[in-house]
């Protein structure tokens, strides 16, 4: 009953003029996520229709069906001021739309990894700006790996901004969304791995201003003490996360490989946003997380 009373309050207070809400966002690699949703004023019931989004993916941000419906059941949950436990009701009176061979609906063959890491980010920040909720949060979970050559194997996820609201500031180097990992006290990190964490700070001035501004993203610093192989999978390193209502983007995210730090052969390399290498003894990598995006014209 909740979910149902708030999509009616919904379409009454944004659907005076209109048939429905929609909005459209774009992965750094051109895919395009599009919505609509038609909400029936009298009922409550609501179609979330997803048609024109892009086909499948050459690539591993391929997202199966269940990854949009998290998404979908996620925001629907934020948006509801009552404190509501997760259960089959919150999507009784819902339908999702996902077109068949999009890279929302992919085949069975196809590469899913990047989906419910990345694409689920895209997918929940497109949803809430239809509704008006919140400007885009950083967009990505900023997926970072290294081991191998007699280094054990290490996964992080890192913290960005989150978008700020129609009465809040956005927070800062928070893991925004479905991000819920806690990542390793450096302590921990430095006495088990062999890398020293030169800096993890938050990344000022990176949040959209606004009427309320967007939460700032951290800045990473890594240093390699032997050779290993280290990898990012991340977004918004050429898209900016949005912001709402005349509120300014949040600043876009930057990946950089630092070879021979403070020798005459340093050498500073764009990284892009998905990438894997061979560090060797001394390198250096930087992770410069998104901030997100502002609310409202100051």
């Amino acid at each position: 009953m909740a979910v149902r009373a708030k999509l009616k309050q919904v379409a009454k207070e944004r659907l005076k003029d209109k048939e429905y809400l929609e909005a459209v966002d774009w992965m750094d690699d051109g895919l395009q996520v599009k919505l609509k949703v038609q909400i029936d004023k009298e009922t409550g019931d609501a179609v979330f229709d997803f048609t024109g989004t892009s086909p499948e993916f050459y690539g591993n941000l391929n997202a199966p069906e269940a990854v949009t419906s998290s998404a979908v059941i996620y925001s629907l949950r934020c948006l509801v001021a009552d404190n509501i436990p997760l259960n089959d009701g919150c999507m009784l009176p819902v339908k999702i739309i996902i077109p068949k061979g999009s890279f929302l609906s992919p085949s069975d063959t196809a590469g899913v990894v990047g989906g419910n890491v990345l694409t689920s980010q895209r997918v929940t920040d497109v949803i809430l700006t239809a509704f008006g909720a919140q400007a885009c949060s950083q967009g990505c979970m900023n997926n970072f790996t290294f081991g191998g050559d007699g280094c054990p194997s290490y996964y992080e996820t890192i913290a960005g901004g989150n978008g700020a609201g129609p009465t809040w500031n956005g927070t800062d180097a928070t893991q925004c969304h479905m991000t819920n990992t806690r990542i390793t006290d450096p302590e921990i990190l430095e006495r088990r791995f062999p890398v020293v964490l030169e800096e993890f700070s938050i990344r000022r001035g990176s949040g959209g201003k606004g009427k309320f501004n967007g939460g700032n993203g951290v800045t990473r610093r890594v240093k390699f003490l032997r050779k290993m192989t280290f990898s990012i999978l991340s977004e918004r390193r050429s898209l900016a996360p949005r912001g709402y209502a005349g509120g300014e983007d949040g600043q876009k995210g930057l990946n950089l490989w630092i070879r021979n730090p403070g020798t005459p052969e340093e050498r500073i390399i764009h990284f892009g946003s998905k990438n894997s290498t061979v560090a060797s003894p001394g390198d250096v990598f930087v992770i410069a997380t998104p901030g997100g995006g502002g609310y409202g014209q100051q």
